[in-house]
């Protein structure tokens, strides 16, 4: 709840700025929306296929893809992403995969999502270097306390794992599972295009719908200005533990987007509409169809 608040706290204090957000919305053209909203739907179908690339057998394709479309309600119920993993787990887990090499597909799912999104970041900064400046996410008299953060909380693993012998035991068996699974699904060609392809192809749709939104509402930032911003946002706010990133996302690609270069009210208000055609549109339907999975004993 700390996250929220502090959102709150800033949205309280820039309400002027979110005012002028909100009235820009009513310039919005709506085909560019609607294809924003088009490259949404394929966000699920991107996921569907790294996560039956994650695995060597073969899920029920109709069933993989609603639960795609449920997990994305699921995700904003519990941070950190926690509940669309959760669907997911269970989701395998009633196809008959054991739980431990189900627990070993999800992590390797998110290894490949995050190098994705990371190495697709990289790429747009090699292309477009003056897109963003670093600081506009995180400021420089923040680096060192990070760092610092970062450094003391992998001391304490470490020390934890060397005293606690149970938790090292399971971690060494989890590990030795997790890397035999993705050794299998290496040896498939298939199930490594869909696991890389579409961990690839998923940020890339994201960030494209941003780009839409972005264009709907005439923000002057250049495309690929505007895909970076979204990626380098998105990975700054990756551990902050709010519920489907609610708050978060938002203050990071409005900061992101002023940086590249937009106005800050256009900004404001193409991260409103981004929120509304990817979270909020999609929520009730979502919620909609994980009961019935549930109900269906699909998950």
């Amino acid at each position: 709840m700390l996250p929220l608040l502090l959102v709150t706290v800033v949205a309280v204090r820039h309400r002027s700025v979110l005012a002028e957000g909100f009235v820009h919305l009513r310039t919005a053209e709506w085909p560019w929306l609607l294809a924003a909203a088009g490259a949404t739907c394929l966000t699920w179908v991107a996921a569907s296929c790294t996560r039956q690339g994650a695995v060597v057998e073969r899920l029920p394709r109709r069933r993989l893809l609603a639960t795609q479309f449920a997990a994305g309600a699921a995700n904003h119920m519990l941070p950190t992403g926690l509940g669309a993993s959760a669907v997911n787990l269970r989701f395998m887990t009633v196809c008959g995969l054991p739980l431990a090499r189900s627990s070993a597909a999800l992590a390797l799912y998110l290894l490949a999502e995050s190098v994705g999104r990371v190495a697709l970041l990289g790429a747009l900064l090699l292309a477009f270097p003056g897109a963003l400046r670093p600081g506009a996410l995180v400021p420089e008299t923040a680096f060192g306390p990070l760092l610092a953060a970062t450094g003391a909380v992998l001391v304490i693993a470490v020390l934890v794992l060397a005293l606690v012998r149970r938790l090292r035991t399971a971690l060494v068996s989890f590990l030795r599972t997790a890397l035999g699974e993705a050794r299998r699904v290496h040896t498939r060609p298939a199930r490594a295009l869909a696991l890389w392809g579409g961990s690839l192809a998923f940020p890339a749709l994201q960030a494209s719908v941003l780009v839409l939104v972005g264009r709907a509402l005439g923000l002057d930032v250049p495309a690929g200005h505007m895909a970076v911003a979204y990626l380098a946002a998105t990975v700054a706010v990756a551990l902050v533990p709010t519920p489907g990133g609610i708050g978060s996302v938002e203050a990071a690609l409005v900061m992101a987007l002023v940086a590249a270069g937009g106005p800050a009210a256009v900004a404001t208000a193409v991260v409103l509409a981004f929120r509304v055609v990817t979270v909020w549109l999609p929520l009730v339907p979502g919620a909609l169809t994980l009961a019935a999975l549930v109900r269906m004993k699909v998950i």
